[in-house]
């Protein structure tokens, strides 16, 4: 039944919610995996490798579209702003039903992105509103265990949709989804943002809210490794189901490698939510990175030796894992040190940290994805630099205590 205004969620509900709210991100981009390679003979015969955008274009969409969703949600409340973007999602989701050419596809997957951006933006901010520091990392940390549910089993949901109705039917599966998330949160969900904390929708208040957030080096900071974070993620989305078909001959199994790696994947948001509150933050960002750097470059030296199958494969699959565990174990906290500061202008912070760093991971992981030879290398190559610079940006990473004391 539905809550009064001023009723709260029970936390496990909350964080359910939120999890399937921000998960019709991963479910528009991870059910499509196993649908590239049909889509990319059917609409682009030419040049298979165009079937990378289908991804890349949707998640450039919802970057734009977290530049306004933010800004509006602070104006206007968070609902309001979700419901929109879902309507936005759902006229999308039926012209790439509908779309007989690459172009068209992709057009529509940059609205169905900026659609997404709704629920992916105010879900964080909602999460702002009510929880602030360690325990809004905590709950996000919690929110991304539910979340990592959904690319788990998302591959297999669109080969299974696939086989008995072909790709299109995909996108008819989004607006079940869209719709069930939808309705759950118009009826049990209270407005988080009340009118009198709201911000008015001006230029002026834009460029000021701004440059408060920018004011802050921890944000600035916490933006750009997030952008360096993203598109190594972003970079194993587009390309990794070639690789695994291409290169190691495993695209009729995909969907199960997909699937049992996002599943232990999801444990580094549990391992996150145990101990972040223990060992801070910063530290566990620092960690996962050293570790990646690690992977990937034994990933790089197996890939330029002449390898067994198993030992090739192998390392492939455990850095494809380690991308997953770091993401678990870094973007939860790298919101939480960002926000730290900004629950006055939490709409507008989360636009901002959103837009900023999805669209400039889209860019560099582009170029990277469509550079794929046929192996993993090239993708391994743009890890490394990616890796190194998040791992340096993030020394630079201080207390406010210890800004005071510097300065």
């Amino acid at each position: 039944m539905p809550l009064r205004p001023t009723e709260r969620l029970p936390q496990a509900e909350f964080i359910a919610l939120m999890a399937m709210t921000a998960a019709t991100v991963a479910f528009s981009i991870d059910s499509m995996l196993p649908a590239l390679p049909e889509i990319g003979a059917e609409l682009s015969p030419q040049n298979i490798n165009n079937a990378q955008l289908i991804i890349t274009s949707f998640v450039l969409g919802m970057g734009f579209g977290t530049f306004f969703t933010g800004p509006l949600s602070d104006a206007y409340g968070r609902k309001p702003i979700i419901i929109g973007g879902a309507l936005i999602y759902v006229v999308a989701c039926i012209a790439a039903w509908k779309a007989q050419s690459i172009e068209i596809m992709l057009a529509a997957r940059v609205v169905q992105g900026i659609g997404a951006a709704g629920p992916r933006v105010v879900a964080m901010a909602m999460v702002r509103d009510l929880y602030a520091g360690p325990d809004m990392a905590r709950i996000l940390s919690f929110t991304m265990i539910v979340f990592s549910l959904v690319p788990a089993l998302a591959p297999s949901m669109g080969y299974f949709i696939i086989l008995s109705q072909g790709w299109r039917a995909i996108f008819l599966a989004f607006i079940v989804f869209n719709v069930i998330s939808l309705c759950w949160l118009l009826f049990r969900q209270p407005e988080t943002l009340p009118k009198e904390q709201r911000r008015p929708l001006s230029l002026s208040a834009l460029i000021q809210a701004t440059a408060e957030m920018f004011a802050h080096k921890t944000a600035r900071l916490s933006i750009i490794i997030q952008t360096l974070t993203f598109a190594m993620l972003f970079l194993v989305l587009s390309s990794t189901q070639q690789v695994f078909d291409i290169t190691f001959d495993q695209g009729h199994n995909f969907h199960l490698w997909f699937g049992g790696i996002a599943i232990v994947a999801a444990s580094g948001s549990v391992l996150n939510a145990r101990i972040v509150m223990r060992v801070g933050m910063r530290a566990i960002i620092k960690a996962m990175y050293s570790v990646q750097l690690v992977l990937t470059t034994i990933l790089i030296a197996i890939a330029l030796s002449d390898a067994p199958y198993w030992l090739a494969f192998g390392s492939y699959l455990l850095w494809v894992l380690g991308n997953f565990f770091q993401a678990g174990l870094t973007i939860g906290n790298l919101n939480a040190l960002a926000l730290e500061e900004m629950g006055h202008i939490a709409g507008l912070a989360a636009s901002l940290i959103a837009a900023l760093s999805t669209v400039g991971a889209v860019i560099i992981a582009i170029p990277i994805g469509l550079a794929f030879d046929g192996t993993a290398l090239p993708m391994a190559l743009g890890e490394i630099a990616l890796v190194a610079c998040a791992l340096w940006l993030t020394t630079l990473i201080k207390r406010p205590a210890d800004y005071q004391t510097s300065q």
